[in-house]
């Protein structure tokens, strides 16, 4: 099977890339390649734009996973315009000459930010989907876009993912989990904004196992799937990063919790991903932390600005790049 992966040289698609070689699949990377390659070397760069893709660019492909776009709210505030394109329009995009050229299978990266602000309830997939941010309404976008494409001969399996945290070869250290680690390693401080926030937390492992099941799905499956680890509140995050890094260096972390208001509150169900997808979630917060401290050294220059998505798009943004 041939798949191409639209922003496979990030986060995600470095992490998965590797696996699915191992299962075999001959896998192409369509990716601008913002953040660097750390892929495998006999995996294929294209290195173009999706919309300047044509139905022949595509058409040797059995599917598709949209993996690219700008990847979280700073971003998408930092360039509301930018995050509509390559949040909504992109996939749409994608999806659209995917379909005309008789790919089999799309897989769309999407987000339970999709959610907005929920009051202690268990979200599935048929509960509304609600935000007012740039980011949120983007993703909600695209998945609406390529949702309404799917057809017998055409799969569309959407993901709305909860934050995904651990290591990464194209890390990052703005993510929930990874971020805590970093300033507790780095300033001894866990700082907490609001502890009663509930966030899905997605252990990178466990994303990389749902999008494995997703490709191997029968042909006959789409749909919208939430894809999480496990939920937990921010300060119970915090709770496990401070004991964690405690153990590893053998003193106490201080704590500043800020209690200011977040306006992304949410939690998930994702019993519609077990049952259909046999997506079987087997990590949490200690793995995460446990995956991050065996590959500390290959990130441990924190402030090396790589690892933070915003700060490099605003440097290829100000220098014209984008």
């Amino acid at each position: 099977m041939r798949i191409l992966i639209a922003g496979g040289a990030g986060y995600i698609g470095s992490a998965l890339i590797p696996k699915l070689l191992e299962r075999g699949y001959e896998i192409d990377v369509l990716d601008l390649l913002w953040f660097g390659n750390n892929l495998p070397e006999e995996i294929k760069i294209i290195n173009k734009d999706i919309f300047d893709l044509t139905d022949n660019d595509v058409s040797n492909y059995d599917q598709i996973i949209f993996l690219a776009g700008l990847s979280n709210d700073p971003m998408a505030e930092f360039s509301p315009s930018m995050n509509f394109i390559y949040n909504a329009s992109s996939p749409a995009y994608l999806a659209y000459i995917s379909k005309r050229a008789g790919v089999k299978r799309f897989i769309y990266a999407g987000s339970c930010s999709v959610y907005g602000y929920t009051v202690n309830e268990l979200y599935d997939e048929e509960s509304p989907a609600i935000s007012n941010y740039p980011y949120g309404i983007s993703k909600l976008q695209g998945e609406q876009a390529v949702m309404q494409m799917k057809e017998d001969n055409f799969s569309v399996i959407c993901f709305r993912q909860g934050t995904v945290s651990g290591f990464s070869p194209r890390m990052r250290l703005d993510l929930i989990v990874n971020t805590m680690l970093k300033t507790a390693l780095e300033k001894n401080e866990i700082i907490i904004n609001n502890p009663s926030i509930w966030r899905p937390i997605l252990s990178i492992e466990d994303a990389v196992s749902a999008y494995i099941r997703a490709i191997e799905a029968s042909d006959a499956i789409s749909g919208i799937f939430n894809i999480s680890s496990a939920n937990y509140t921010v300060g119970e995050v915090g709770d496990y990063v401070k004991n964690s890094v405690e153990n590893f260096l053998k003193k106490k972390i201080k704590y500043t919790i800020k209690h200011v208001q977040d306006f992304r509150n949410y939690k998930v169900n994702v019993e519609k991903a077990m049952k259909i997808l046999s997506f079987k979630p087997i990590h949490d917060v200690n793995s995460i932390l446990k995956n991050l401290f065996e590959n500390l050294e290959s990130f441990k220059d924190f402030e090396n600005p790589k690892y933070y998505n915003i700060q490099v798009f605003k440097t290829l943004n100000n220098n014209k790049k984008i």
